[in-house]
């Protein structure tokens, strides 16, 4: 799924732990197989469980789970994993993005300086082992989340100075900054309550292979291969519909794939190429399967380094953003199973503003061609870019050199495109160094809020008229620094007001298509696929996946 207020004491390292995170994703999510025939018979692996009848739902997966402790997992999996098996203060209502309270009775009370957040919890809420839940557990669960140094723990600790149990059923959060979007972040998966008695506050006392909290479902085995979730027969709110989950992790997807199409598994989610999805829609009324299709807050761009000749000219950056061609790029690569992204924000915010469409169009090489030529270049002097992604990513390899096949054949002697690679961990650990002109990369929110869609691409704490020498855009790759993008970046994270709230970010969306610190590409899609007697399969449009609500018919 990447940073927001960081403090300048903590900004490096928080940023190493984001890029790791982005690699792992990217490795969980895009190191796909274009070149596997659909026909071949894959190599052997152990049996997944088959659907059996009883009650319990049979789910495949390629993608995996490195630990299951809620203070140090940050990849997409584990996150799913932790949403089912743990409880927050605050939830989505299912179906919505409406933010409805859970362990909290109702919305928190905010103080008049934006800084303390007063949150009621229940009274009824009985952890895994027989702990009961109470302010005291739950600011033991914060202040875990902080303190032991896990990937995801600069999410809270760079806002939060303080979590206390004023009342019993009463938790006081302190704020270092106004920030708006608290509430949402409350929501993060691994913002869920654990076990004092299992769980200690320690930098590195992590539990990677067990979880003790208070969710739906109870953590009966996981391997490397294998997760298995029984229900909680003590679980406060509503229990889940079925007798469990059994969850097969896949080493290819090609062997995903074929166990679903033959009946092996209820549900296939993540991670198939574009054309065994395909496939699997051209076969649905044949084979008896349904497929659920749902938007995602996954974004794809390409970062410019501002500081590098001729990017530093916003002539030659606003010249890149004319000539990318969206819908080219959603067809031949994707096979339409992608949306094109017109702003970093995506579409499925009420405040994303379609700007680079309006700005710049789709492969608009007269424009491109025009401020080229303002800008000095032609074909006796011309634009040679450098376009870099992770080696592991098959798609983007095929959009870069896509991207190049375009722009060369429509601009033939003013621009080449030079397309190059390198393992994925090595590159996001030189992003901040400003080696690369240009990265084609990808953004997985930690919440709900377009906050996180603005600030770690347009923010930085210490920057000079040359670029960012500190902060999230320095993190990013664009190194792009301007005082009033921070001074807006600060007024909408303090704003209560939606309308005031939506008019700030309208204006930073303009910003970033003017300076075109980044260029937004496309904007993924998820599938699910389940057997035909299984229904309540869906994502929710947070990107939730509710295992609960799933049921054999």
């Amino acid at each position: 799924m990447n940073v927001l207020g960081l403090q300048l004491r903590r900004l490096k390292h928080a940023w190493g732990r984001r890029q790791w995170r982005r690699t792992a994703r990217l490795l969980g999510l895009f190191g796909l197989c274009f070149a596997i025939a659909l026909g071949c018979t894959p190599e052997a692996e152990p049996d997944p469980a088959a659907p059996t009848g009883d009650g319990r739902i049979s789910i495949g997966t390629t993608l995996t789970a490195r630990t299951l402790d809620p203070a140090d997992a940050y990849e997409t999996f584990p996150g799913i994993l932790l949403y089912n098996l743990g409880d927050r203060l605050y939830t989505y209502e299912p179906g919505t993005t409406t933010l409805v309270p859970q362990l909290a009775t109702a919305m928190p009370t905010i103080s008049d300086d934006g800084l303390t957040y007063t949150i009621p919890l229940r009274d009824d809420v009985t952890l895994h082992d027989g702990t009961r839940f109470n302010a005291e557990v739950m600011a033991f669960s914060i202040q875990r989340f902080m303190e032991n140094g896990g990937r995801p723990a600069y999410l809270l600790s760079d806002k939060i100075i303080s979590a206390e149990a004023t009342e019993e059923y009463e938790l006081t959060l302190t704020l270092s900054a106004p920030f708006a979007a608290f509430p949402a972040l409350l929501s993060f998966s691994g913002v869920t309550p654990v076990s004092p008695e299992q769980y200690e506050i320690g930098a590195g006392q992590f539990r990677p292979d067990s979880f003790v909290g208070s969710g739906p479902y109870k953590l009966a085995a996981f391997t490397s291969d294998s997760i298995r979730l029984d229900p909680n027969p003590d679980y406060w709110g509503e229990a889940a519909a079925n007798q469990g989950i059994d969850i097969q992790i896949f080493t290819s997807p090609a062997n995903l794939y074929n166990t679903f199409r033959t009946g092996g598994l209820d549900v296939a989610y993540q991670t198939l190429d574009p054309e065994q999805v395909a496939s699997l829609e051209r076969e649905a009324t044949s084979g008896g399967w349904q497929v659920i299709e749902a938007g995602t807050n996954v974004i794809n761009y390409m970062s410019l380094n501002q500081t590098i000749e001729p990017l530093d000219d916003v002539r030659v950056r606003q010249a890149i953003a004319a000539m990318i061609d969206r819908p080219l790029i959603n067809d031949r690569v994707f096979q339409g199973q992608a949306e094109p992204l017109y702003s970093l924000i995506p579409a499925s915010f009420d405040v994303a503003e379609p700007v680079f469409q309006d700005a710049y169009g789709d492969g608009n090489f007269e424009l491109a061609e025009e401020l080229l030529t303002e800008a000095g270049f032609s074909e006796d002097n011309p634009l040679t870019i450098e376009v870099w992604y992770p080696s592991a990513s098959t798609p983007r390899s095929i959009v870069a050199n896509t991207l190049k096949e375009s722009i060369e054949t429509a601009l033939p002697g003013l621009v080449t495109v030079e397309v190059q690679n390198t393992e994925g961990a090595t590159l996001w650990e030189n992003v901040g160094r400003g080696i690369y002109p240009i990265i084609l990369s990808n953004w997985y929110p930690d919440y709900y809020d377009p906050d996180t869609f603005i600030q770690p691409f347009l923010g930085c704490e210490n920057g000079t008229p040359a670029g960012c020498v500190e902060g999230a855009s320095q993190a990013n790759g664009s190194f792009y620094y301007r005082a009033e993008a921070n001074d807006l970046i600060a007024q909408q994270r303090a704003e209560q007001d939606p309308q005031t709230r939506q008019a700030i970010m309208a204006e930073l969306q303009q910003m970033m298509a003017d300076d075109v610190p980044y260029v937004p590409l496309w904007q993924n899609k998820d599938y699910v696929f389940a057997q035909g007697d299984v229904d309540q399969v869906s994502i929710e449009p947070t990107q939730q996946f509710l295992l609960g609500k799933i049921v054999r018919r």
